[in-house]
């Protein structure tokens, strides 16, 4: 089962080297992790996507908690949180196929950033699911290069 976790750490030199390395000490696998500055610029918050069940997860989040530089952990359950992450596509084009991309991208809301002869660079926003189709419709296309985020969170509340 896939878990989105919330750690919010104080901003210090090696914390998210404490937190890798709890992951890996313990053989779990970090999905996709995004760290970043709060409001406050002494507290950075860690975004943590990982896969197990209810008691692997309990685990993580109790390891978390003991950490020195940790404030505050939370496992997001379905529904009490939202999520965004940012994907940049450099999809390859030529006369024919670029307003066919440039009619898709309008379509998901996604911003094209650079154009070339050949390709077209596009930033998209969006939960996972809009992140994927557009993926998806891109790679008829031929996508060039591609880099994700990962999601970040907050919860609804």
């Amino acid at each position: 089962m896939r878990h989105t976790i919330s750690v919010l750490v104080e901003n210090k030199f090696g914390v998210l080297t404490r937190v890798a390395g709890l992951f890996s000490g313990r053989s779990f696998n970090i999905d996709t992790l995004n760290v970043a500055p709060t409001e406050d610029p002494t507290v950075s918050r860690m975004t943590i996507v990982t896969r197990g069940d209810d008691a692997t997860v309990d685990q993580i989040v109790k390891q978390l908690e003991k950490l020195v530089d940790s404030i505050k952990v939370h496992d997001f359950r379905e529904g009490e949180y939202v999520d965004r992450e940012l994907v940049l596509v450099k999809v390859g084009v030529d006369s024919k196929s670029r307003a066919e991309v440039m009619q898709i991208t309008d379509i998901f809301r996604a911003k094209i950033i650079d154009v070339q002869p050949r390709s077209l660079t596009i930033e998209l926003t969006g939960d996972e699911s809009k992140v994927g189709k557009f993926i998806q419709l891109m790679q008829t296309f031929g996508i060039l290069e591609l880099t994700r985020t990962g999601p970040v969170a907050l919860p609804r509340t």
